[in-house]
């Protein structure tokens, strides 16, 4: 067994990528036992507690397998004869994304990141954290040690559940939310809820991590066309698919919108076909003009799970998500969980319950939209004195909006003029997992990593 260092912060989810990396590399084989959790927090230097959360996130989504009186065991993820080129040049791929989020063309250092999703640090509210961190110490002490049932805290699902009433009108029962480290874990729990040999329709183009999700999880999906309008509701009724992961609000990286007549074809197809959609309301949040759309949940709670993460409005690294199940879902969930610990640490869980009660996360939402409202104008401003021949697709939601650039030769060449003025960004053909025409000459603007200094900049 490897030895790993684990020198970052959160160590026990450092723990878990590696074996997770290692198993789907094939490095640790499906049937190799691994060690126990004390002789191996012993040869890492940690605690068991720290390997008894690695190896519970790894057995949730399917990666270990455990056998009673005698341990934990990798599962047979990949096939054992994946070539070691592909495993190499996978390391390549993510040593040049990482160099060229700091520089662009020709060594250029990058002024404005529009690609990068995450929130500027300054923006992160540390001082109602903190304050908020110390009263849970208070309060609670001992009990923070304390195993957190498979779910998640109590406390935690049910201010989610009033939080999601007060801004998205969705009656959600607390007993029904699950808990999860983030939306790559939530994915991987779906596919072990509805099955690996389903096959699940994703939007294309698309988040790329969606479909990568469903694919090392051991799962098929269908790419499926989205237009103007959103998904292409004839393509998606005329396939095989059996369930069908969607953003309706706010689609990445088109900006579409799902209209009602859409969604209700939508609804009837799972209802017909006893089918499934995850809802994956990534954004809804940062609706930046008019009212938040109705969900697909309120509309059919019994066929969609709704599923959204604090990644966009706190920080990714806090690794905290959610998902609300159907009733028969949730069943299955705890019949299939309902021996693992939940992977969130409890700290983490009651110091955002607070939060949400106290309305400090409310109030964290308006300054965040207030922010990023000024940046879109600072965005719209900025395409106006470039002169380029540009229009501007923007239906006034989320932190992203496409600008067609009608003069450009190609996709290349967009990205090679952005890269020379120290502007990284990608077009809509980067995130294309299968052919589609009609997405030519669009850039994708994704503008909530970005700050007024990087645009004064440019």
């Amino acid at each position: 067994m490897p030895i790993y260092e684990l020198n970052c912060g959160n160590k026990y989810y450092t723990l878990y990528k590696n074996i997770r990396r290692d198993i789907l590399s094939g490095r640790l084989k499906g049937g190799e036992k691994l060690p126990s959790k004390r002789v191996f927090a012993r040869e890492l230097g940690v605690s068991v507690v720290t390997v008894q959360l690695a190896y519970e996130q790894l057995l949730a989504e399917g990666y270990i397998l455990s056998r009673e009186r005698s341990g934990y065991y990798v599962e047979k993820i990949l096939p054992q004869d994946t070539p070691a080129d592909l495993i190499a040049q996978n390391r390549e791929n993510r040593a040049r994304e990482q160099t060229a989020q700091s520089e662009g063309e020709e060594g250029v250092k990058i002024k404005a990141d529009f690609v990068k999703g995450a929130t500027p640090a300054k923006l992160f509210p540390f001082s109602v954290w903190a304050k908020l961190m110390r009263s849970v110490l208070n309060d609670c002490g001992e009990h923070l040690l304390e195993r957190v049932p498979c779910e998640g805290d109590a406390e935690l699902r049910g201010e989610i559940a009033e939080y999601l009433y007060r801004s998205r009108g969705i009656t959600a029962d607390p007993r029904n939310i699950v808990i999860g480290a983030g939306a790559e874990y939530l994915y991987g729990v779906v596919v072990r809820l509805i099955g690996r040999n389903k096959l699940y329709a994703v939007e294309n183009p698309g988040y790329p991590k969606i479909a990568a999700a469903y694919s090392l999880n051991g799962a098929k999906f269908l790419p499926v066309a989205v237009k103007e309008t959103g998904i292409c509701v004839e393509e998606l009724q005329n396939s095989a698919a059996d369930a069908l992961h969607i953003s309706p609000s706010h689609q990445f990286p088109t900006g579409a919108v799902t209209p009602a007549p859409a969604r209700s074809r939508i609804i009837e197809w799972a209802r017909a076909g006893g089918k499934y959609i995850i809802e994956d309301d990534y954004d809804s949040e940062f609706r930046l003009a008019g009212k938040p759309l109705h969900s697909l949940y309120s509309l059919c709670p019994e066929r969609v799970i709704y599923m959204n993460t604090f990644s966009k409005t706190l920080a990714p690294s806090m690794r905290m998500g959610y998902m609300v199940l159907p009733p028969a879902l949730f069943a299955r969930f705890l019949d299939m969980f309902s021996e693992s610990a939940n992977v969130v640490p409890l700290f983490e869980q009651k110091t955002l319950a607070l939060m949400l009660k106290g309305g400090y996360f409310e109030r964290h939402i308006n300054r965040l939209k207030n922010y990023y409202r000024g940046i879109r104008r600072a965005i719209y401003g900025a395409l106006e004195k470039s002169g380029a021949d540009c229009e501007i697709y923007d239906t006034g939601s989320g932190l992203h909006l496409l600008a067609r650039f009608n003069g450009a030769a190609s996709d290349v060449q967009i990205k090679e003029e952005a890269a020379k003025r120290g502007i990284r960004l990608k077009c809509l053909s980067d995130y294309l997992s299968a052919p589609l025409e009609g997405v030519e000459k669009f850039a994708v603007i994704n503008y909530s990593g970005v700050t007024y200094e990087q645009l004064s900049k440019l």
